[in-house]
């Protein structure tokens, strides 16, 4: 099958790493098909959990990791009035898993992934969003928003949750779920050494939750989140006036940090997933990353499960005798995983900003109480599963 045309929908992190990971397995014939003017990404940054890096190792990008990332120690978790609630050992998830976890941003991570694409060949072409997708069993028609048409072999749904053409093709609906929360996010570069510890800081309120990542010493991430209905008042607010406010008398580490943000690297983000479906393929149409399995940020995984998928899509549509049984193979090898890591995050999220004040006493004793050794290996034998 290595000679048949592959046309992935999306140039993102999965998209691309899907294209690299292809052209590993040694198939050639790839192109990917962006909407937009050029392979942008949302998002400030995120943590590449050790179970990515093992395939990102696999795909020969550690070295290009290692120079972007920072490597963490713990997640610490705290109260909103700065009261301890224990940690996870980032070095017990790395130790189980075989593999560094970094943080990294995301223009960064995006930018390694381009140009590992572009030093193999692989063609990108961009402002073509897909209009539909016309398909049987033997070949699949896309058409662009341009009225260009092609017919390849084998398509790749990489593209994304919010309005993907490839799952509404193959599973009928794209819509996405509102899960009642929104995110302030924002990324920051400092010339003073600022970020000394290589900790994530997680503080939970009620209704309220704050994350700081340290990428290095002068560079970090961080997001706010606070439940709230679609279209709020805050979407059109003063973001860096309003985080001040519902933050500011928290940890004196989170009143630095919005300080310390340009304004125009805040961004405000209502949250969305899907429900788990086990349909991910149709015809010559197979979804992968969040066109797929679209998981919260409370998961912690959904960059990680899209660089999981390319690999296991490869490996699938190079080793199964035919396309169908390929899909077959790469959606019965990656539904459990991905669907335990997406109810994982939506569990903890409907936990961080449950409202309840009584609610959130109850939940930090909790956490307290928490054996945060097993917890830390609970959590590495999930994410390591299936490597």
């Amino acid at each position: 099958m290595n000679n048949q045309e592959i046309a992935i929908i999306g140039a993102g992190i999965g998209g691309l790493t899907t294209a690299i990971a292809l052209h590993k397995k040694g198939f050639t014939n790839i192109t990917i098909y962006e909407r937009r003017t050029t392979a942008t990404t949302m998002g400030a940054g995120l943590v590449l959990w050790a179970n990515a890096v093992k395939i990102l190792e696999r795909l020969d990008l550690l070295d290009s990791i290692e120079e972007i990332g920072g490597k963490l120690e713990q997640m610490q978790r705290y109260t909103s009035e700065n009261e301890f609630l224990g940690a996870i050992n980032v070095k017990t998830i790395n130790t189980v898993i075989g593999a560094t976890s970094f943080s990294v941003s995301r223009a960064d991570l995006q930018e390694v992934l381009l140009e590992k694409a572009v030093q193999l060949k692989i063609a990108i072409v961009y402002k073509q969003a897909v209009k539909k997708m016309i398909s049987d069993t033997k070949k699949t028609t896309i058409i662009f928003e341009t009225d260009t048409r092609i017919t390849p072999d084998i398509v790749i749904g990489a593209d994304g949750r919010m309005n993907s053409i490839a799952r509404k093709y193959v599973v009928g609906d794209n819509t996405p779920i509102y899960q009642n929360f929104v995110n302030w996010i924002g990324i920051v570069e400092l010339q003073k050494p600022t970020f000394l510890e290589n900790n994530v800081l997680d503080f939970w309120g009620v209704g309220q939750r704050f994350g700081l990542v340290p990428i290095n010493a002068h560079k970090a991430y961080w997001a706010g989140g606070m439940a709230l209905p679609l279209n709020a008042p805050e979407k059109k607010g003063d973001y860096k006036k309003d985080l001040d406010s519902m933050f500011g008398s928290w940890s004196p580490k989170i009143k630095e940090i919005i300080a310390l943000t340009p304004s125009e690297n805040i961004k405000y983000i209502e949250v969305f997933d899907h429900n788990p479906t086990n349909v991910w393929h149709k015809d010559r149409v197979c979804l992968l990353g969040d066109a797929a399995h679209a998981t919260l940020p409370t998961s912690g995984q959904g960059a990680c499960q899209a660089i999981e998928d390319a690999w296991h899509f490869a490996t699938c549509l190079a080793t199964e005798e035919s396309v169908e049984t390929a899909f077959k193979s790469f959606k019965a090898l990656r539904f459990n995983k991905t669907t335990s890591i997406t109810m994982a995050g939506r569990n903890l999220a409907t936990s961080l900003f449950n409202t309840d004040a009584i609610y959130c006493q109850q939940r930090n004793a909790q956490a307290k109480q928490t054996d945060y050794k097993n917890a830390s290996q609970g959590i590495a034998q999930l994410w390591g599963s299936g490597l």
